[in-house]
């Protein structure tokens, strides 16, 4: 029964030599748990700091790019050329791409991309104080121009109304010498022509006993009328205002006042300023005349230029 003890010091010595070897392998464990704790700290630390220069990256180049278009539409304004600062703006644009992928984030090429780009935006402000004073310069030569356009313009004006005005005095004044220069009938007197060929005057007629009319006009005399060959048209109106005509014997139309009118006979003679008498003489072609009163107007060159009448019983 002696050798029992020294085979329960043995477990003991194995149970003790277990736990330190547990209790050891416990204390390592804990030293790399907390090993990687401060490894994921170190790297969150640095993950946050990227994270925070790339954002400050972002917000620089957004600012750039909105100053960029202000300094592209200034300058397309100031008639510049704006060819490179498109391509700075396209590469502009790739830079602001390549900040999504902070791995490989650079913060030192980032700054210096800034740097560059804010180099340009300093470099473009005195390419546009340059265009502005170019342009101020050109303001002033176009406001020049305006100045003697205007003045040309008014003097074109001044002597347009001269001309229009002198236009019109010489129209009035041509108008006033062909209405002095047109004929007038100073007398107009109408005789009925029976079958026999035989004449009366008086001016009041028997309707059986006309067979004809003779309608003289005799015409005043005018030194500012042209003696040339002329047309006297005659227009006889019956009772009821109607115009007394017939295509197969002369009648025909002419132009009164822009307008046409039918005439009842035309007789063509040679003014030759003598107080000259025209005579026409007219038939109905056995077609007798109606009782009452009618009128005769006469007419040469657009002018209305005498009016008699005669009365049939």
């Amino acid at each position: 029964m002696e050798p029992r003890p020294q085979s329960q010091n043995n477990s003991r010595s194995y149970l003790l030599a277990a736990l330190l070897v547990l209790a050891a392998l416990n204390l390592l464990l804990l030293y790399f748990y907390y090993q990687e704790r401060q490894d994921n700290k170190t790297k969150d630390a640095t993950i946050a700091a990227k994270t925070e220069e790339v954002l400050s990256a972002k917000t620089k180049l957004d600012s750039i790019s909105a100053q960029l278009d202000a300094k592209i539409a200034e300058i397309q304004q100031l008639g510049g050329n704006v060819d490179s600062l498109m391509k700075v703006k396209a590469q502009l644009e790739v830079d602001k791409r390549e900040l999504r992928n902070v791995n490989t984030f650079d913060s030192k090429k980032y700054e210096q991309k800034i740097r560059n780009y804010q180099a340009i935006l300093a470099q473009k402000d005195q390419e546009i104080a340059r265009l502005k004073e170019e342009n101020g310069v050109l303001t002033q030569q176009n406001e020049s121009l305006a100045q003697e356009n205007n003045s040309l313009k008014a003097e074109k004006q001044t002597l347009s109304d001269s001309v229009v005005a002198v236009s019109s005095k010489n129209q009035e004044l041509a108008e006033k010498v062909t209405i002095a220069a047109a004929l007038r009938a100073e007398n107009i007197t109408v005789d009925a022509i029976n079958k026999r060929g035989k004449e009366k005057d008086g001016g009041s007629y028997k309707a059986r006993k006309i067979d004809k009319i003779k309608v003289s006009v005799r015409l005043a005399p005018n030194g500012l009328a042209k003696q040339e060959e002329k047309d006297l048209y005659m227009r006889i109106l019956d009772p009821s205002g109607a115009v007394v005509s017939d295509m197969a014997t002369g009648s025909g139309e002419f132009t009164y006042n822009g307008q046409g009118m039918i005439y009842t006979a035309m007789q063509r003679f040679m003014f030759d300023n003598s107080r000259q008498t025209v005579d026409f003489i007219y038939g109905r072609g056995g077609q007798r005349f109606s009782s009452g009163a009618y009128t005769i107007e006469i007419y040469c060159e657009g002018f209305r230029i005498g009016e008699g009448g005669f009365t049939v019983k």
